[in-house]
């Protein structure tokens, strides 16, 4: 007689947030994690450095320091395929960023690597596309040798802005080291609807982005998370409705924006991040959690409820695993 199959893990959400939306310093972005009682980081950069720059042992340090602080880091950023370059930049150096990045995520705990797909350099949309495969196949090979996993993120770049392209991008690269990143708040200065987006990729999303935002392109100001336009609410519910599993990563853009030479924050209040923090968790629990059936709050984050122990025996979707597939 054949065992029964052991039951999944109840989901759960860890709040983490953008370290350097917070302050330049390791110490005040533990400092900002701290003030809102979270235990999860993603780090950008230290003391104004992408964490590909820095020297190993460095990192090393910066590991040692956020463990002692029983923080757990959830992710890093790279600058490949962003907004500060084009498809036509050489690809070496991207190759090289994330060949470094591959022991010093190691010494960080964790796998995931936040990417773009590369604006155009006046290329024909065909030879464009052909270019983003190759580099990100190419990039995905190299991740999965590295023991890392890509996250695409919905912003610049031949994907970032259409549900279609994300779609063709994953399932024509075909890599377990290339999952998406879903941010919140990119729709609004771009153009497109993200809460609509999602519901079209959700299945690939491994990580998500939370930002707000008001008016669009160059009119955009950012605002703490529910006191935007970017729907952000609609797209959280159905996360949890999903059972979906990972961290929602703060990245308010109240007073960083790199893409607009602001690349950190200086620690003070006027960063926004604390305040942006608050703003999600109050969303979370005036909006969500009251109609949420299987989640309930617990310092830090979310924690699903299992599926046996709620009336009717599953949640309103399939589970997504932290890793982005949907459970099977």
């Amino acid at each position: 007689m054949s065992a029964s199959p052991a039951p999944a893990p109840a989901p759960r959400i860890d709040w983490a947030g953008i370290g350097d939306e917070a302050a330049p310093d390791l110490t005040g972005q533990l400092a900002a994690l701290a003030r809102l009682g979270w235990r999860h980081l993603e780090l950008r950069t230290v003391d104004g450095q992408w964490i590909a720059d820095l020297p190993e042992d460095a990192v090393r340090r910066i590991a040692d320091r956020i463990a002692d602080r029983g923080v757990r880091v959830v992710g890093t950023a790279a600058r490949i395929g962003n907004w500060a370059g084009t498809v036509a930049d050489p690809f070496d150096q991207d190759l090289a960023e994330l060949t470094a990045l591959g022991p010093r995520c190691a010494a960080l705990g964790t796998r995931f690597v936040r990417v773009m797909s590369y604006p155009n350099a006046g290329l024909p949309e065909s030879e464009w596309r052909r270019r983003v495969l190759q580099r990100l196949g190419a990039l995905a090979e190299l991740a999965g040798t590295l023991g890392l996993v890509l996250l695409h993120e919905n912003c610049s770049g031949w994907a970032g802005g259409s549900a279609e392209r994300m779609l063709d991008l994953v399932t024509t690269v075909d890599s377990p080291a290339l999952r998406l990143l879903l941010d919140t708040g990119n729709g609004v200065p771009y153009g497109y609807d993200s809460h609509r987006m999602l519901l079209e990729v959700a299945d690939h999303v491994a990580h998500v982005h939370v930002k707000d935002a008001v008016g669009g392109g160059e009119r955009t100001e950012y605002v703490p998370p529910g006191e935007g336009g970017a729907r952000v609410a609609d797209s959280l519910r159905l996360l949890l409705d999903r059972g979906w599993s990972g961290a929602w990563s703060l990245e308010p853009h109240l007073h960083v924006r790199p893409h607009e030479g602001r690349p950190a924050a200086d620690g003070g209040a006027e960063s926004g991040f604390v305040r942006a923090g608050l703003a999600l968790a109050r969303l979370v629990e005036q909006q969500l959690l009251p109609s949420a059936t299987g989640w309930r709050a617990v310092p830090g984050g979310l924690r699903g409820i299992p599926a046996a122990a709620i009336p009717g025996g599953r949640r309103g979707g399939p589970a997504t695993r932290r890793d982005g597939a949907a459970a099977r």
